[in-house]
């Protein structure tokens, strides 16, 4: 025979099988590793329960000790490991049990997935105290790398959440959104309530009679304190409502234009440096009281660390460009400006849009 027939028969030694895959494998130590090969991006689904037929997740039913050399585990070798030789029992162990293996990109993509997550329940838990208003997704998410936040993929993103809130309260103004609850118990157990809503530091919304020597008591709690409130409520022979779950702003009261006025605070101008600037001097209001008159009837902006008049002015105040200025200075953590030394800083600047631009998120 001569040498071309005899290569016919030579099977390809540069051949790839089973690429292009997902591998879940299972190390049982002695017994062995045993793998199965999947298609990419299935095995998550259906682990999820979202994806339902077994056929749409395996490439091959075979069960391997190595997909990469094709080497297809024995039966002797799963008696020892799994306790049977039935494929079906076994394919199910690994997928539910096994570690996937997925490529650079695929994990990068979970990752990314799972920090989006973290960063939406932050979002939804969190309000900005000043305003009583949540960040932008985009604003956590900025936070979030500052503090050098890394996601670990065997935490659920609530969990991690959590720890993500507990973090940035070191650095930046924000805080836990309340609850809103509503706590029915007998009138002479009021005082003893009262006292325990004060040591939390609850805000009280409304009370109310309910009937049968009862009373009703709406109040915005912090969630960390919702398990004692709850027992202690028990305990008073009451019951506890919820409201809701995250208390974002309240639109009847001033925190409605707190929320308008982040609306457009990261948005730059159209007006030039000299518009810009009269516009300033127009809303701004001096903190400084020229009259001697008491401040004990104004009320004072704590970003602006100034008194600015009566309940009108003051929410006429957070539409001025003073204190968006000093809200976008609050969020760089750098002290808050008077009305002058705001106008002098705009005035340094070369160009308005350009500068405005640094603050977005």
């Amino acid at each position: 025979m001569s040498s071309r027939a005899k290569g016919a028969n030579k099977k390809p030694v540069g051949q790839k099988r089973l690429t292009n895959i997902a591998i879940v494998s299972v190390n049982k130590g002695y017994h062995g590793r045993f793998e199965l090969a999947c298609f990419k991006n299935k095995v998550l689904s259906w682990r999820s329960g979202v994806e339902k037929d077994i056929d749409e997740v395996l490439q091959s039913h075979t069960v391997y000790s190595s997909v990469s050399k094709g080497k297809i585990a024995s039966e002797s070798e799963m008696e020892w490991a799994f306790g049977t030789t039935d494929l079906s029992a076994v394919r199910m162990e690994i997928l539910q049990k096994g570690d996937l293996q997925v490529g650079e990109e695929e994990r990068d993509a979970q990752l990314s997935s799972q920090f989006r997550a973290i960063a939406t329940v932050v979002m939804e838990k969190t309000i900005n105290p000043e305003t009583r208003c949540r960040y932008t997704i985009g604003m956590i998410e900025r936070l979030m790398h500052e503090i050098h936040f890394g996601v670990d993929p065997r935490y659920s993103a609530k969990k991690q959440a959590l720890g993500v809130i507990r973090e940035l309260q070191k650095h930046f103004p924000i805080k836990r959104a309340p609850m809103r609850l509503k706590l029915i118990v007998p009138e002479e157990s009021l005082p003893f309530l009262m006292e325990k809503l004060n040591a939390w530091d609850a805000k009280i919304v409304s009370q109310d009679e309910y009937g049968n020597q009862l009373l009703s008591l709406v109040c915005e709690i912090e969630p960390g304190f919702f398990r004692d409130c709850d027992a202690s409520v028990k305990n008073l022979h009451g019951r506890t409502e919820t409201l809701a779950v995250s208390v974002q702003f309240e639109k009847d009261t001033n925190a409605a234009d707190h929320c308008d006025d982040h609306k457009d605070i990261i948005q730059p101008t159209e007006l030039d440096e000299i518009k810009f600037s009269e516009r300033l001097q127009k809303q701004s209001i001096s903190a400084v009281d020229n009259d001697g008159a008491e401040k004990k009837d104004q009320r004072k902006c704590n970003t602006c660390n100034a008194f600015v008049g009566d309940i009108k002015q003051y929410r006429e105040h957070f539409k001025t460009e003073w204190h968006r200025h000093n809200l976008r200075r609050q969020t760089r953590l750098l002290p808050p400006l008077t009305a002058d030394e705001c106008l002098e800083d705009m005035d340094h600047m070369g160009d308005a849009n350009t500068d405005l631009k640094e603050y977005t998120f």
